[in-house]
């Protein structure tokens, strides 16, 4: 049985933001269609307060940026970098190219080959964001895309130096300081001075995402994601000020990321929530994080660990941090998640900023069917066949005919009795003349 000490706000009121929403992108993707960078310079000034002569870097501001940054910024930089580039490349490892004989003569084979061209989006606006500099380049790179090209927006109408060293020590090929939907059209579109590119990766807002979604299939994107999201499942073991604090630090993302606790323990529930308001009340970040949690927060009592982890999957939530005394049960119950967080010792913090693990996750249900940002993401998985033997492509072609023809599709039919005439010497039953004839053979 499940008890709701707090629920989230009407479905429908988020179903109306997304409409308009979409009706801002839609606007804003045709004006650049038609007007390329001129409308791509009008809404960044619109929307960031910036219209400098060029958005992309040149290499001396590059160099000039990241020697001003402090050095123990970059050293972390360089860490965290290290720890996504070690996952990466074990992620690179585990997928394998392979040729398999399937009949005598009958090669099948499978290669992995990077996208050519990757749009990498590293949110900002209000605060600089490394972190996604890291999931979205290290990891483009580690899969051998050639060309990556990073966009981040300004803050407060300036340079945001941290990201800006963080793309270039990441290994971007090209930075732009260019965010929200004007990035993602020039991105996927291309205008005179922006290149288009195969597919774009990264986390945004509602409109970075929502612009992704209306520019898929132009172009490709490493998958459809919403607002930040925090389930935390905790029995009576938990303590309730870590739940809170944990809670919290999704919820600052912004006003519309949901924050959810779902419990074995009343008492656990309810201190945690005490603890909420207590720590909001003085947060640098409430103006976020607060509405978050008024608007998004949801509380579940449920009657033991079994169903937590029921309910759990029923969110399929971003993130899930598991806060009990057997934090790994959560691997076998659970399958619809976007990433685990087991046990006190980790946090879902660490997956954001350090761990290594990447941090751009599938969101609003889509846990469901889909994984998150990782190396497969950036290669496209191709196969090739090769048939060498005069015996297996008859045989071939003999199936081939028979099963063509159930399906009414006479061409690939005939595609079959050519390699049975050729192979095996028999005639065509459909040709004025014999195989031997048609051919000159």
């Amino acid at each position: 049985m499940i008890t709701y000490l707090k629920e989230a706000v009407s479905r429908d009121r988020v179903a109306a933001d997304d409409d308009r929403v979409a009706a801002t992108v839609r606007d804003i993707l045709g004006e650049i269609r038609a007007r390329g960078d001129a409308a791509v310079r009008e809404y960044s000034a619109k929307f960031d307060d910036w219209s400098p002569p060029a958005f992309r870097l040149s290499p001396e501001q590059i160099a000039e940026i990241v020697a001003g940054v402090p050095r123990q910024v970059i050293e972390d930089i360089e860490w965290v970098q290290a720890q996504v580039r070690r996952f990466a490349e074990r992620q690179r490892a585990s997928i394998s190219d392979f040729e398999v004989e399937t009949l005598p003569g009958v090669r099948l084979g499978q290669r992995n080959v990077p996208v050519r061209a990757v749009g990498a989006y590293v949110p900002g606006g209000r605060y600089p964001l490394t972190a996604s500099a890291h999931m979205t380049i290290v990891t483009a790179k580690v899969a051998g895309v050639s060309r990556v090209v990073a966009c981040t927006p300004p803050i407060r109408g300036q340079v945001p130096a941290a990201t800006v060293a963080a793309m270039h020590l990441a290994g971007a090929d090209e930075i732009h300081i260019l965010g929200g939907v004007q990035a993602m059209a020039a991105l996927a579109i291309g205008t005179e001075s922006v290149e288009r590119v195969d597919l774009i990766a990264g986390p945004g807002n509602a409109y970075v995402a929502e612009a992704k979604r209306q520019l898929f299939g132009e172009v490709g994107i490493d998958l459809f994601a919403g607002p930040t999201e925090i389930l935390v499942i905790a029995d009576e073991h938990a303590d309730p000020f870590v739940v809170a604090v944990d809670l919290l630090s999704q919820a600052e993302h912004g006003p519309d990321s949901p924050a959810v606790l779902v419990s074995t323990s009343e008492r656990v529930a309810r201190a945690a929530m005490a603890h909420v308001e207590r720590i909001l009340g003085d947060m640098p970040t409430r103006d976020f994080a607060a509405p978050a949690w008024r608007d998004h927060g949801q509380v579940l009592v449920v009657d033991d660990l079994d169903e937590a982890f029921a309910v759990a999957d029923t969110f399929a939530s971003e993130h899930v941090q598991v806060l009990t005394r057997e934090p790994r049960r959560a691997l076998e119950k659970m399958r619809d998640y976007g990433a685990l967080f087991l046990g006190e010792g980790t946090c879902v913090s660490y997956g954001d900023k350090v761990i290594g693990t990447n941090h751009v996750l599938p969101t609003r249900g889509s846990a469901r069917f889909t994984g998150g940002l990782w190396v497969g993401k950036y290669l496209k998985t191709v196969t090739y066949q090769e048939v060498t033997d005069r015996d297996s492509s008859a045989l071939l072609g003999e199936v081939c005919g028979r099963a063509s023809r159930v399906e009414l599709f006479e061409g690939h039919a005939r595609s079959g009795d050519v390699r049975v005439a050729k192979y095996r010497g028999e005639a065509l039953a459909w040709s004025e003349h014999s195989f031997t004839g048609a051919a000159g053979t």
